[in-house]
């Protein structure tokens, strides 16, 4: 048992914080369940267009998350766009970018590196396959 002492609260780190970038709900669901089953103290938090990805992460004092998982695939701005936008921000240069997609198009991959994404994973069609990539990008933060 932690001692206390007066006025002193014990020390406890901060829960990590997830910015999921996903426009399909059936996914956001998904992956809430999934990610909250391997750590329920994460604090996740989804956008479903790329604009308003970018417009969080440009806001000044907004919490910063560990980790940006980001569908390819999504309005205004897709997953490639919004890593290229992010290459020029230096506070966001130590945070992992997992792009996740359906496609596993050599063209896509290849630009997605390019600017900067740490891994590129396509969505698995089981349960047990998206929990083993869950504990990956889990393991980056």
């Amino acid at each position: 048992m932690k001692e206390q002492h007066a006025g002193i609260s014990p020390v406890t780190s901060p829960s990590k914080f997830i910015l999921l970038g996903e426009d399909d709900i059936d996914d956001q669901e998904i992956l809430e369940e999934v990610f909250l089953k391997a750590d329920a103290s994460l604090q996740l938090q989804f956008f479903n267009n790329g604009r308003k990805v970018i417009s969080h992460l440009e806001t000044p004092g907004d919490h910063l998350p560990c980790l940006i998982v980001l569908d390819y695939n999504m309005p205004e701005l897709n997953g490639a766009d919004i890593l290229k936008i992010l290459s020029f921000d230096k506070r966001l240069e130590a945070i992992p970018k997992i792009i996740w997609s359906t496609s596993d198009a050599p063209v896509y991959r290849s630009l997605c590196f390019g600017y900067g994404a740490t891994d590129y994973l396509v969505k698995p069609s089981k349960i047990s396959a998206l929990e083993d990539m869950v504990k990956y990008m889990l393991s980056l933060c």
